[in-house]
């Protein structure tokens, strides 16, 4: 199983990828924890990253590809991989298509989690975190029973700054201008499969497990291989015989 996770911020990509991990034990690959560790663990790709971001720099996707291509060698990869976070943009696209035609290890399918953007703005503005143990609430969908306070901890829960309204609005714009393309990529090769994301997780979950299935059980391409064409014998060059103790060509 090879699949692209799509979805906006906030669409719940990263609690499927979870949960597609511990049903069928392939590996989640976030380009984002595959930076961190590469940069952690001085690299040599990470250590390129690094010099890119300390200079205020996107990191290159020539870059993010070849962790990939790393992170794709372990052996709990070869059972298939979940991509989330990447890729962003049509040239990342194509880029990484051809590199895991490569490899022999082609996405199958793309699966997107659509989510309305007004639903969206109401799960990202109401996140609360708690300082203390980390916990998260939604003060629309699933509140404190105190006021900012945490039910587990008792500890204060924080309004993140990336969760305040403009700073969604520019996210989800973005991912309007970049991302969202990304699906008629994949529905131009047919690999598109679309999940309504406003559903209970689990709904969403049993939804994408269906997918899977029903693109496991499709047969592999087969790729017939054409014969080469009988090589000709090569004219022999007009000329004199050669003399004595030489070989032809000498």
């Amino acid at each position: 199983m090879r699949i692209v996770l799509l979805g906006a911020p906030g669409s719940g990509k990263g609690t499927q990828a979870k949960k597609l991990v511990e049903k069928y034990g392939i590996p989640q690959i976030s380009t984002g924890d595959l930076l961190r560790e590469a940069v952690a663990a001085r690299t040599p790709l990470g250590m390129r990253a690094k010099e890119a971001m300390e200079a205020g720099q996107l990191v290159t996707d020539e870059i993010v590809l070849g962790i990939i291509r790393e992170r794709l060698s372990a052996p709990d990869a070869g059972k298939g991989f979940i991509l989330d976070g990447f890729p962003r943009n049509i040239p990342q696209a194509e880029a990484l298509d051809q590199m895991l035609t490569g490899l022999g290890m082609p996405v199958q399918a793309a699966i997107l989690i659509d989510v309305d953007f007004d639903v969206l703005m109401q799960r990202l503005t109401g996140r609360r975190t708690c300082a203390s143990c980390g916990a998260v609430y939604n003060i629309f969908t699933h509140p404190p029973q105190l006021d900012e306070r945490c039910d587990k901890c008792g500890g204060e829960l924080r309004h993140r700054a990336d969760d305040r309204e403009e700073t969604i609005a520019n996210r989800l714009r973005g991912y309007t201008a970049q991302t969202a393309p990304l699906t008629e990529y994949f529905r131009r090769q047919e690999k598109l499969f679309t999940v309504d994301g406003v559903s209970d997780v689990e709904d969403v979950f049993d939804a994408i497990d269906s997918i899977v299935a029903a693109v496991e059980q499709e047969p592999a391409p087969v790729v017939e291989a054409k014969p080469k064409p009988e090589a000709k014998p090569e004219p022999k060059p007009a000329g004199r015989a050669p003399s004595a103790g030489m070989e032809p060509g000498e």
